[in-house]
């Protein structure tokens, strides 16, 4: 499955740094809006806090 950034949420997602936009597509999630962004960037904080 590759991931899949919705066009209502694309601008948000290109203006994020490439290190962190590589990482995001690297986990092959839907981002289909706003909230399912913050809810894979929730996760990348956690898991960078818990090494």
């Amino acid at each position: 499955m590759a991931s899949y950034v919705a066009p209502e949420i694309r601008d948000k997602f290109e203006s994020l740094p490439i290190n962190l936009k590589n990482c995001i597509l690297e986990r092959n999630v839907q981002l289909n809006n706003i909230y399912d962004l913050m809810h894979v960037l929730e996760d990348i904080v956690a898991e960078g806090e818990a090494e």
